[in-house]
């Protein structure tokens, strides 16, 4: 598997848990086993990647098996650079080690032919959200527009705004957090907000207040892995319905109540701006109803 980094300065046991989806152990034990190369050298846990670096992953892994599957798929736009695909509830984006079948991606890969730029694990994927979380993903189709959507991601020029649903009545009607982000020290499975975390910033405004929930539309600055669910958690406000950081009885198993609403970005041909729309899913409506 062949990745070229987007991104500077980020430690390349942390950028390959991230992207593979893996703990950092398994990891450690990959580039201890010699298994990875960055630029063509072996290296340790902690090198400091920058923007360009390529990785090889040779890790032999007798289940890998990432194949085209028929699966129905709510494509928002296609041409021959980029599909907008609206992902559906429970579905995980890329395959990863243990699990290589029933992603958006082997959908996509049954679609057309995608982007090799991150490898074979994550074949134009260009951004990512959590499997349980709706809404749209920009994926590219071709190497040439994957690297300069990548690169207006990383440019923070791309448009994202998500609508969630949250405990509590949140008096204010906008809000900014910015608070950072990592690996959470008392459990190293979940994000939380802390000291020496990576710079997050989350913008909020209050749609709509309920008896005891608020619906709220939010805009992200930066990128990190669980960011809206990790914030909303750190000002008592979490996302209803989220098994991990929601606190709260679960209404139902359908996943947090959080969608990707609206993308925006720069067509990486025409070079002209573009934005979709997507409506809230049944599962979000459905427990939304239950709260008004």
């Amino acid at each position: 598997m062949k990745y070229q980094v987007t991104q500077n300065e980020i430690r390349l046991d942390s950028y390959l848990k991230d992207l593979l989806q893996i703990s950092r152990s398994q990891v450690t034990k990959m580039i201890k086993n010699k298994e990875v190369l960055v630029n063509g050298k072996n290296t340790k846990a902690g090198f400091l990647l920058n923007a360009g670096d390529e990785i090889i992953v040779n890790h032999d892994d007798s289940e890998k098996n990432i194949t085209a599957e028929k699966m129905d798929l709510d494509i928002v736009y296609e041409d021959e650079d980029v599909i907008v695909v609206n992902k559906a509830n429970g579905i995980v984006v890329h395959p990863a080690p243990g699990n290589y079948h029933h992603t958006l991606v082997n959908g996509l890969l049954n679609h057309a032919k995608l982007s090799d730029v991150n490898g074979e694990f994550r074949p134009g994927i260009v951004h990512r959200i959590d499997a349980y979380t709706t809404g749209l993903l920009m994926v590219a189709k071709n190497n040439e527009a994957h690297a300069i959507l990548a690169e207006e991601l990383a440019n923070k020029k791309t448009y994202r705004k998500y609508v969630a649903l949250v405990w509590g009545v949140i008096p204010n009607d906008t809000g900014l957090i910015d608070a950072p982000i990592g690996r959470s020290p008392k459990d190293r499975k979940k994000m939380a907000v802390v000291e020496n975390g990576k710079k997050a910033i989350t913008h909020f405004k209050v749609l709509e207040r309920y008896k005891n929930a608020t619906l709220i539309e939010l805009q992200l600055e930066t990128g990190r892995t669980h960011q809206i669910r990790v914030h909303m958690e750190y000002i008592n406000h979490p996302v209803v319905n989220d098994p991990v950081y929601g606190h709260r009885k679960i209404i139902d198993n359908t996943g947090q109540c959080l969608h990707a609403k609206q993308l925006g970005f720069v067509h990486p041909k025409t070079k002209k701006y573009m934005q979709f729309d997507s409506e809230l899913p049944d599962c979000f409506t459905n427990i939304l109803e239950t709260l008004k």
